[in-house]
C-alpha cells in the first residue's frame, strides 16, 4: 500500500472525513471508532519480557514478526494511520455464573457461542474502507487494509493509543463504558486522518478481583499472563496432553473461559450486542457435556460450521470434554459413555479419558470456583 502521491486533502477535510467515519463505523455496528499512529514500538520491552519467560507456551507464531508488530508500517507499507473499531459480543439472555456452577453443563466462552467474529468484523471493517475511499474521492488515492486476529498486530496497545480504553490486570483492554467483552479490529490507511487521543491512565485501581479468581492462577504479575497455565490457551491453541494439576481447576469449561472479565467491576457496564451473527447456534450457551461429547466428527463439523469452535479441532473438543466430564457430577452414564468412547479415540484422547474415569472412580470432590467466594460474584446474578 505504498503511498507515492502527496497527500490531497485538506486538514479541515480530513477532520470532517475522520467525523463522517466515525459515524459510518456506528452505522455499520460498531460501537467505537478511534484513530491511532501506526506506532507500537512503546510495547517493545514488554514484549520481549513475556517471550523471553516462555509465556506464550506452543503459540510459537508470537515470536515471529517482532519488528512488524512494533511498527505496524512494516506490516502494511505506505501505512500513516490505524483505524480502531470495537464491537459488542455478549450474546443477550446468555448465563454465566449458572452454568458454570452445573458440573454436567458444557462452559464455553461467551465470545464465541455464535458465528466466528472474524468473518463478520473483517467484512465491515471492508465496508468501513470502501466508504472512505468513496467520500475521500478519487483523487485521493485512498488505500485500506483490514485486519482482525490474522496479522502481527498490537491491537489492545493500539487500541489504548487511539484512546479506546486501558489495558487492564488481566492484560485485556478496558473501556469505562463497555467493560471488555467486546471484539477489536483494524483498518490500515494511508490517509493522515487526525489522530484520537491516547488513555495514558489506568482505571483499575487497588482491585485485583480478576487475579484473585483465576481458576489455574494463570497471572504471575498483575498485567502478565502465563498462557501456559490459562484455561483459554488449554483449551484452544494448546494441543498437547493437559497438565494433570490443571485438570481439576478446569472444571466445565471446554473452550474458553470468562471468569477474570465476568468478575470485573468495569463489566457491570458491558452491552449486550445486537448482533444476530452473535447469537448462541445449537444452544451451546445451555448444552449438557454428555451430549456434546457423544459428537462424532461429522456432527461436530457440522454444528461448528462458521464458528470459532472449530480452531481446537475434533481431537481437541474431545480431550477438552474428557476433562470437563471427569469434573463433572459423573453417574453411570457419564462413565459408560467414557469408557465406549476410548477404544476409537486418540491416544491424545484416551489418556484424557483414563484420566476422567479414574477420577469419577475416586469420586474426587468438584474444585471449588474461586470466582464464586468472591464478593464480586454477587453482581452476576444471571
Amino acid at each position: 500500500m505504498a503511498n507515492t502521491n502527496p497527500n490531497p486533502l485538506s486538514d479541515a477535510r480530513l477532520r470532517q472525513l475522520a467525523d463522517a467515519l466515525k459515524q459510518r463505523a456506528r452505522e455499520l455496528g460498531f460501537q467505537q471508532c478511534a484513530v491511532t499512529l501506526p506506532d507500537a514500538s512503546m510495547e517493545a520491552e514488554t514484549l520481549d519480557r513475556w517471550l523471553a519467560q516462555g509465556y506464550n507456551g506452543e503459540m510459537h507464531y508470537l515470536e515471529q514478526h517482532r519488528e512488524k508488530r512494533l511498527n505496524p508500517r512494516l506490516l502494511v507499507p505506505g501505512s500513516e494511520r490505524i483505524v480502531m473499531v470495537r464491537m459488542d459480543y455478549l450474546p443477550p439472555e446468555t448465563t454465566t455464573l449458572r452454568t458454570l456452577t452445573n458440573p454436567d453443563k458444557a462452559y464455553i466462552a461467551r465470545y464465541t457461542l455464535g458465528r466466528d467474529y472474524h468473518k463478520l468484523i473483517r467484512k465491515r471493517l471492508k465496508q468501513l474502507g470502501q466508504w472512505l475511499q468513496q467520500e475521500a474521492g478519487s483523487g485521493a488515492d485512498v488505500q485500506f487494509r483490514p485486519f482482525v486476529d490474522s496479522a502481527p498486530v498490537l491491537e489492545r496497545p493500539l487500541a489504548r493509543n487511539a484512546g479506546m480504553g486501558w489495558i487492564g490486570k488481566h492484560t485485556l483492554l478496558l473501556n469505562r463504558s463497555a467493560g471488555s467483552l467486546f471484539f477489536l479490529g483494524e483498518l490500515f490507511t494511508n490517509i493522515p486522518l487526525p489522530i484520537d487521543a491516547p488513555e495514558t491512565e489506568s482505571h483499575c485501581g487497588r482491585c485485583t478481583a480478576c487475579l484473585d479468581v483465576c481458576p489455574t492462577q494463570a497471572f504471575p504479575e498483575p498485567g502478565v499472563l502465563d498462557a501456559r497455565r490459562c484455561i483459554s490457551y488449554l483449551t484452544i491453541e494448546y494441543s498437547g496432553s493437559i497438565p494433570l494439576e490443571l485438570r481439576p481447576m478446569m472444571g466445565n469449561r471446554i473452550f474458553g473461559c470468562d471468569d477474570c472479565q465476568l468478575i470485573c467491576p468495569w463489566n457491570r457496564f458491558a452491552r449486550r450486542t445486537p448482533e444476530d451473527d452473535f447469537k448462541p447456534r445449537h444452544a451451546l450457551d445451555n448444552a449438557d457435556l454428555l451430549t456434546l461429547f457423544n459428537w462424532d466428527e461429522e456432527t461436530f463439523l457440522r454444528k461448528t460450521e462458521g464458528s470459532a469452535i472449530r480452531r481446537t479441532g475434533f481431537e481437541g473438543w474431545q480431550r477438552n470434554l474428557a476433562v470437563a466430564l471427569g469434573n463433572s457430577a459423573g453417574g453411570d452414564k457419564v462413565i459408560a459413555a467414557l469408557k465406549a468412547k476410548r477404544d476409537h479415540a486418540s491416544p491424545l484422547v484416551q489418556e484424557h479419558i483414563d484420566w476422567a474415569v479414574d477420577n469419577l472412580g475416586r469420586a474426587a470432590q468438584p474444585q471449588p470456583l474461586p470466582i464464586l467466594a468472591h464478593r464480586g460474584a454477587r453482581r452476576l446474578n444471571d
